[in-house]
């Protein structure tokens, strides 16, 4: 069964809310410009990463290869990346990108090299709707920056590791299960490393602060490869890297644990599994299409439903970039970028380093006293004083709170333009989406 359409013409109300979900936010032109539309077109449109702006994007001034240190190399980095999530013309790959790094985890608490580095966000951009989850799944799992992450590249014949074998199954495909009945044994692990050896790195190899910018590539050694049969998820024979990949990939369970982590994304914090079996079954008869499961979940009666309205806790780098985009993107200085780069991280979450391999719990987890205040910060910097971004039309009500009428208002009326932005950005309708 899949998930029933939406199928009202979007208002106003319905615009601002797809676009708070998909492209973090938007000003009141880009939300006046869906109304009326039919919801599949529209979201068909935003999985469009192939189509040219009408209007191009700023620059972006930050080259991680021009850090003097690994530290500083990281930082131009992280701040190139929330450049794009700020002002890439395609905020829906962006959104997606930053949902994959929390699914295929790879931290720079290990992995410090920009060559590994930029090689695994170009593929989060690249599969960020993907028609093949098997195809992502294997690029992901032989790039330099994953096999160096989870120890793969050390799995050798007879010397296996069993580290990603374990956490392809458990945090990327199939899910851990219940413990009456789980979803793979500690025998698939070890079956699975057998599989997945051979794989090791060239280059970027030895102290961090001489290799950082060393090109690093993946290659395959035969000789390290153990060939014998093995048995796998109920499949045997003398599978390979990539056997073993198909069927993790292809697991019916894969689908809806894959699915769950969507609409964790774009619904609900806790989602309907009612719902999530309906996109499951999409993904399966599709064979693992994610643009396809997207398209659909993005234009359902479940995406638009009132009770998933403001359902979701915005994240800091979603908090921040959120802001900047319904303020209508204006410019900030390469110091404000900075900073807003080093103020995620004070806020709970640092890009390209998630707080375990299971990634950020998210939810309710973003907010505590000490973040909430660093919240208000971050409003006061956007808002107030001489530093904050000139606006020439301050954000409406709808793009501030995500519909025409808040009850919001009434308590903002007689107040300056900058302190009722002030107050609407740290207000809870706007930190929900």
């Amino acid at each position: 069964m899949s998930l029933p359409p939406y199928t009202s013409k979007l208002s106003p109300d319905d615009a601002a809310h797809f676009l708070r979900r998909t492209a973090f936010g938007a000003a009141d032109a880009q939300i006046r410009a869906l109304v009326g539309k039919d919801a599949r077109a529209v979201a068909v449109a935003a999985l469009n990463f192939e189509t040219q702006p009408t209007q191009a994007a700023p620059p972006n001034p930050y080259d991680a290869s021009s850090g003097v240190t690994p530290g500083a190399m990281l930082k131009l980095l992280r701040a190139a990346w929330l450049h794009e999530l700020m002002y890439s013309p395609h905020p829906l790959r962006e959104k997606l990108a930053l949902t994959w790094s929390n699914h295929f985890v790879v931290g720079t608490d290990k992995v410090k090299n920009l060559s590994a580095l930029n090689a695994y966000l170009g593929l989060l951009r690249k599969h960020a709707a993907t028609p093949s989850f098997e195809r992502f799944t294997l690029q992901i799992a032989q790039t330099p920056a994953m096999l160096h992450y989870l120890d793969n590249d050390r799995n050798k014949k007879g010397k296996p590791n069993e580290n990603f074998s374990r956490e392809l199954m458990e945090l990327f495909t199939l899910g851990i299960g219940s413990p009456s009945k789980p979803n793979y044994t500690e025998q698939d692990v070890r079956e699975g490393a057998r599989a997945l050896t051979g794989w090791n790195l060239e280059g970027g190899r030895g102290n961090v602060k001489d290799t950082y910018l060393a090109p690093v590539q993946a290659s395959y050694a035969p000789k390290q490869h153990d060939d014998g049969p093995k048995t796998y998820l109920g499949k045997s024979g003398k599978l390979t890297f990539e056997d073993v990949i198909g069927i993790a990939a292809a697991h019916p369970q894969t689908a809806v644990f894959v699915c769950r982590k969507l609409h964790r994304a774009f619904v609900a914090d806790t989602p309907d599994e009612q719902a999530v079996a309906g996109s499951a079954e999409t993904f399966l008869r599709t064979g693992g299409n994610v643009g396809a499961v997207l398209e659909e979940l993005l234009s359902s009666a479940a995406f638009y439903a009132p009770r998933n309205r403001a359902a979701l806790i915005r994240g800091p780098v979603e908090y921040v970039v959120g802001a900047v985009r319904t303020l209508g993107q204006p410019a900030l200085t390469v110091k404000q970028m900075l900073n807003l780069t080093q103020t995620t991280t004070r806020l709970g979450q640092t890009l390209l380093q998630p707080d375990t391999v299971k990634g950020w719990d998210g939810g309710r987890a973003w907010i505590n006293d000490s973040t909430l205040l660093t919240r208000m910060q971050v409003a006061a910097a956007l808002s107030l004083g001489n530093a904050a971004p000139r606006l020439d039309t301050p954000p409406s009500d709808l793009a501030l709170f995500g519909r025409k009428n808040s009850p919001v208002q009434a308590a903002l009326k007689g107040l300056s333009p900058q302190q009722r932005l002030y107050l609407a950005l740290i207000s809870p309708e706007f930190q929900l989406a």
